[in-house]
C-alpha cells in the first residue's frame, strides 16, 4: 500500500514500514514536504525521500536493509596503503555543503541526480539545526571525497558520497566508522546493497531486525556531532 502524504501535517509520522511495498521495493508513502519534521520523523522510523526530477517526491523503507555495524568495518590493505602514502587530511562539519553539492553531481555523462535542489536546501537547514553532518577527506586542502547524513540518537543514516581520487571515498567511511566507534553510534543506515558498501563491512539484515534495533537506538542518548579540524588520515585510530 502506498500512502498519500498531501495534506497531512508534517509531525504526524508515518506509517508503519512493514507496509511497505515489495516492488518497487520499499516504497511507503508520496508526496507530503520536505520540512525538517517531516524529513526527522521519516528517518526516526527508518523512512527516507528518494526521487527523480519531474516526480512527486517518495518516501522508502526497503527490506531487506543494508546496515554496517561499526565494529564490522572492513579496512583491507590497499586502504591502509593509501591511508599510509596519499597524503590525505580528514575533518568533520568543515565542508557540508560543498560535499553535499559534490554528492549532487552526475556521476557519468548521461547520469542524472537524485539530489534535486529542495533536497540539498532541506539537508543544508538540517546541517544548520544540528542534524546533518559531514565526513570529510582533503588533499593538499582540495576537498576529493566525503560523506554526509542524518544522526538521531545512536544512528547515524549515511545518504551519500563520493570520491575524486582513489580510495577517498573509504577514508570518509573509516573517520564516520572511527566517531561512531567514539560516539557510540551503534549502527550505520547503509540503506540498500551495494558491492562497494559489502566490501567495507556492511550488511543486510531483515526489516524486522532493522526495525528492532532502529527504535532503541534512535531513543538513546548520544554525545553529539561538533565540528573537528584537519588532521592526516594516517592517524585513523583503525588504520594503526
Amino acid at each position: 500500500m502506498i500512502f498519500d502524504l498531501d495534506g497531512t501535517p508534517a509531525d504526524i509520522g508515518f506509517p508503519d514500514p512493514g507496509l511497505a511495498e515489495s516492488d518497487p521495493n520499499g516504497l511507503l508513502a508520496i508526496g507530503g514536504d520536505l520540512s525538517p519534521a517531516r524529513v526527522l520523523a521519516a528517518y526516526r522510523q527508518g523512512v527516507f525521500p528518494w526521487y527523480n526530477a519531474g516526480q512527486p517526491i517518495l518516501w522508502w523503507s526497503p527490506a531487506p536493509r543494508m546496515v554496517l555495524y561499526p565494529a564490522e568495518f572492513h579496512c583491507a590493505r590497499s586502504l591502509r596503503r593509501s591511508l599510509r602514502n596519499r597524503g590525505y587530511d580528514v575533518s568533520v562539519n568543515l565542508a557540508f555543503e560543498q560535499v553535499i553539492r559534490a554528492c549532487a553531481e552526475p556521476r557519468g555523462p548521461k547520469e542524472g541526480t537524485w539530489l534535486l535542489p529542495e533536497m540539498i536546501e532541506s539537508y543544508a537547514a538540517l546541517n544548520h539545526a544540528g542534524h546533518t553532518h559531514s565526513f570529510e577527506v582533503w588533499l593538499d586542502g582540495e576537498l576529493v571525497g566525503g560523506l554526509y547524513g542524518i544522526a538521531i540518537g545512536q544512528v547515524f543514516f549515511g545518504e551519500s558520497m563520493f570520491s575524486r581520487r582513489t580510495d577517498a571515498s573509504k577514508v570518509a567511511l573509516g573517520l564516520l566508522v572511527e566517531t561512531a566507534l567514539g560516539q557510540p553510534f551503534r549502527l550505520i543506515d547503509c540503506q540498500i546493497y551495494t558491492e562497494h558498501l559489502a566490501s567495507l563491512g556492511a550488511r543486510e539484515i531483515s526489516r524486522e531486525a532493522f526495525q528492532d534495533g532502529l527504535q532503541a537506538a534512535v531513543a538513546a542518548p548520544s554525545a553529539g556531532l561538533g565540528t573537528v579540524a584537519r588532521r592526516p588520515a594516517a592517524g585513523l585510530r583503525w588504520a594503526q
